[in-house]
C-alpha cells in the first residue's frame, strides 16, 4: 500500500502545478513538538520517533475519549476494549495501551501525560483509560520509545502527551456536541475559549453514557475541564487547570460465566500551576501537579456464589514538582536540564456493606526523585546529535542511571534519516510491592534497551509525507508473578525480545482527496496480551462544500488475547468505519457515523465478544 501511493503521487508530481493556497491550508504538518525535548522544538531534530495528531482530526472523529482514534491512527500502537464506549477497571477492565508490544498489563509500561504531567494511580500505578477525554486535547503527541530521560519510571514503552486546548486569537467561542446511537448510547459535550490580550480561558464539561450491547454492562461518565492562562508579559505565562471525571462502569463477565454486580464507581481529577518563561535563547518552566483518585468496587459473584459483603474502597495520589531550562549556548546548540520530584501513595480498605466498618488494607506512600540533561547539538543544518541521561532516586528500590543516543541527519529533497538508542525503565508499584499476597518488596525497576533506524520524507510542497523505522528491544527484569516455594510472588524473572516495523504513509491527491495509511509488523519471542503481530490502517478523506467523509479500514491479524502455556489464543479482524459531515449553516452541522460495518465477530478481551455494527448521529454548534 504505501509503495502503491508513493508511485502514483510520483507520477503525478511531473503533471501537476503548484498547489494552491487552499490546498496548502487543507494539510496539517505539525512539524513542532514538546514531547520529545520539552521545549518547543522542530520534529526534524529529534532522533526519536514522534506521531502527532492534531485538534481537526480529533473533532472530526466526534469521540469523547482520545484513545480509539490514537490506537487506529498511531503504528505499532494498540489498546484493547470490551464494549461500545468505556473502559472500567478491576475484573474484566480494558483500556490496556500496549506499544511494540510493551504494556497492556495492569502495570503500565507506556505513560500518559497531561501538558507534560504524568497520570497514573498512586497503589496500581496504571493509568485511568476513561479519564483521558477529547474535549481537554489540542494535539496529542505519541513518542514511539523509551522516553525515560526525561519522563521517568513507566516511559519504558514510550510517551502519549495529551497537550490541552488554547485560544489562538482574541475573542469568544463556544462549541456544544450532542449525539446519540446504538445501546442507548448518549454522547454530549459542551466547551467555551475566551481570549481577551493577555487572558485566557477555556472551560468544558461532557456527559456520556450508553447501555451496552450485553445484559449489565452499562457505562455512565460525566466531568469537566478548566483551564485559565495569563501573560504578565511577552516572556513570561502563568498557567492552571485542573480536570475531573467521574465514571460508573458495570462489568458482565465472560460470556461463558457471566459475573454479577461487578461494579465499579472511580473519581479521577487532577489540577496543576505553571509559570513558563520563553525568550529567544532560553525557555524553561516551572510547574506543580496533585492528581488524586477515589476508588468504589463491587468484585461481584458468580452463579455458584454468594454476593460478596464488602465493597473495596481506595484512595490515591500524586504529588508533583518539576522543573526544566532549556538555553542555547551557541549557535545550533541546545542545552536542557530539569528536575522532577513525585510523592505518591494511598491507602486501601474493605468496607463492610451492613456496618459500614472499614477493614484496613495497605497505607503507604513513596518518594522518587530525578535530574537530568539534554544535549542536543545542529551541526550546518545537516545533522544534529542528541545526547541525554537522568539520574532517578527511588525510596524503595534505590538509585536508577539512564542513558540516552541519536543523530538524525538532513537529507536532499526533505528526508530525514534518524538512529537512536535509548534505555527505559519502570519501578514496581506500590500494589506490587506491598498488596495483596503476591506481593514482594524486593522488587528492582523493569529495564530495556531499545535500537531504532527511521526514514522520514516530505515531497511535493508537504503533500506527501511518508516514513519507516525498524526496532529491536532486549528487556529484563520484568515483574511476573510466578510460584516460589509453593505459593504465589512478584519476582523480576521476566524478559522481552521485540523487533519489528512501522509504515506511515499521507497524501493530499486533490484539493478534496487525502488518503493516509500506516502498517506496523512486530515479532515478540514472549507474545504480549493485547499485542497484534500485524496492524494496518487505510484511510480517505474527503471534503467539497458543505460534506465531508472519512473512511478507513482496520486489520489487526495475530492480537493475542491469551498467552497461557497450552492455550495460546489469537484473533484475526476488518474493521471498517465510515463517518459523515454535513454543515447546516455557518454556525451548525449534523454529523454521523458508523463502526464495524462489515459486523465482524471477534475478541480482543477473550471472553468478551465486541459489538456488530454500531450507529452514532448527532449535531455540532459552534459559535
Amino acid at each position: 500500500m504505501l509503495f502503491f501511493c508513493f508511485a502514483i503521487m510520483q507520477s503525478k508530481a511531473s503533471s501537476v502545478n503548484e498547489p494552491t493556497d487552499s490546498v496548502t491550508k487543507n494539510l496539517p504538518i505539525d512539524e513542532i513538538v514538546v514531547t520529545g525535548t520539552r521545549n518547543q522544538t522542530d520534529i526534524r531534530h529529534l532522533p526519536m520517533t514522534v506521531s502527532v495528531i492534531n485538534r481537526k482530526k480529533i473533532e472530526f472523529r466526534n469521540d469523547p475519549s482520545l484513545l480509539p482514534i490514537l490506537s487506529e491512527q498511531i503504528p505499532g500502537l494498540f489498546i484493547t476494549s470490551r464494549g461500545i464506549k468505556g473502559y472500567g477497571v478491576s475484573t474484566g477492565a480494558a483500556g490496556g495501551i500496549s506499544l511494540r508490544g510493551i504494556g497492556g498489563g495492569a502495570a503500565a509500561q507506556m505513560l500518559i501525560l497531561i501538558d507534560g504531567h504524568p497520570q497514573y494511580m498512586g497503589l496500581f500505578g496504571h493509568p485511568i483509560a476513561d479519564a483521558y477525554q477529547s474535549m481537554m486535547a489540542e494535539r496529542v503527541e505519541v513518542l514511539r520509545g523509551p522516553a525515560s530521560v526525561l519522563y521517568g519510571s513507566n516511559a519504558m514503552g514510550g510517551v502519549i502527551n495529551i497537550v490541552t486546548r488554547q485560544q489562538e486569537h482574541d475573542g469568544n467561542t463556544t462549541d456544544i456536541r450532542i449525539g446519540g446511537g446504538s445501546y442507548g448510547t448518549v454522547e454530549t459535550e459542551v466547551s467555551n475559549k475566551f481570549r481577551e490580550k493577555r487572558f485566557e480561558s477555556i472551560v468544558s464539561g461532557s456527559y456520556n453514557r450508553t447501555d451496552g450491547h450485553r445484559e449489565n454492562m452499562g457505562f455512565e461518565q460525566y466531568g469537566g475541564y478548566a483551564k485559565l492562562i495569563f501573560s504578565p508579559t511577552d516572556q513570561w505565562k502563568l498557567r492552571g487547570d485542573v480536570n475531573l471525571t467521574h465514571f460508573n462502569a458495570s462489568n458482565p463477565g465472560l460470556i461463558t460465566n457471566p459475573i454479577h454486580d461487578n461494579d465499579s464507581h472511580i473519581t479521577r481529577g487532577m489540577a496543576s500551576f505553571a509559570a513558563e518563561n520563553h525568550y529567544d535563547k532560553t525557555s524553561g518552566s516551572l510547574s506543580l501537579y496533585y492528581n488524586w483518585g477515589r476508588h468504589k468496587i463491587n468484585d461481584g459473584y458468580y452463579n455458584n456464589q454468594s454476593p460478596k459483603d464488602y465493597l473495596f474502597r481506595s484512595k490515591d495520589y500524586m504529588a508533583g514538582i518539576s522543573w526544566f531550562q532549556s538555553a542555547e549556548l551557541f549557535t545550533g546548540n541546545r542545552l536542557t536540564a530539569g528536575i522532577d520530584y513525585m510523592h505518591f501513595g494511598g491507602k486501601s480498605w474493605n468496607e463492610i456493606i451492613l456496618t459500614g466498618e472499614h477493614e484496613p488494607g495497605t497505607d503507604r506512600h513513596i518518594n522518587e526523585i530525578a535530574g537530568y540533561i539534554d544535549f542536543r547539538q545542529n551541526i550546518k543544518d545537516l545533522m544534529t546529535l542528541d545526547i541525554g541521561i537522568r539520574v532517578d532516586h527511588h525510596s524503595q528500590t534505590g538509585t536508577e542511571a539512564i542513558p540516552q543516543g541519536g543523530i538524525s541527519f538532513q537529507l536532499p529533497k526533505q528526508a530525514k534519516l534518524k538512529a537512536m538508542i535509548s534505555k527505559g525503565y519502570r519501578n514496581p508499584t506500590i500494589r506490587e510491592l506491598y498488596m495483596f499476597p503476591p506481593a514482594n518488596d524486593g522488587l528492582r525497576p523493569e529495564r530495556l534497551m531499545n535500537y531504532e533506524i527511521s526514514f522520514t520524507q516530505s515531497r511535493m510542497n508537504n503533500r506527501l509525507k511518508y516514513g519507516i523505522n525498524v526496532f529491536y528491544i532486549d528487556g529484563d527484569n520484568i515483574i511476573q508473578t510466578v510460584p516460589v516455594n509453593g505459593k504465589m510472588m512478584n519476582v523480576n524473572t521476566g524478559k522481552i525480545e521485540n523487533w519489528g516495523t512501522e509504515g506511515e504513509l499521507a497524501c493530499q491527491i486533490t484539493k478534496n482527496w487525502q488518503i493516509s495509511t500506516n502498517y506496523s509488523w512486530l515479532n515478540m519471542e514472549r507474545p504480549v496480551i493485547g499485542s497484534p503481530e500485524h496492524k494496518l490502517f487505510a484511510g480517505a478523506d474527503f471534503s467539497k462544500g458543505k460534506w465531508a467523509f472519512s473512511a478507513g479500514l482496520q486489520y489487526i491479524k495475530g492480537l493475542y488475547t491469551s498467552v497461557e502455556e497450552g492455550n495460546m489464543r489469537t484473533e484475526d479482524f476488518v474493521l471498517l468505519n465510515i463517518r459523515g459531515n454535513y454543515r447546516l449553516c455557518k454556525f451548525a452541522s449534523l454529523y454521523i457515523k458508523g463502526e464495524n460495518l462489515l459486523a465482524q465477530r471477534y475478541e480482543i478481551n477473550l471472553g468478551y465478544p465486541m459489538p456488530k455494527a454500531t450507529f452514532m448521529g448527532g449535531i455540532h454548534v459552534h459559535f
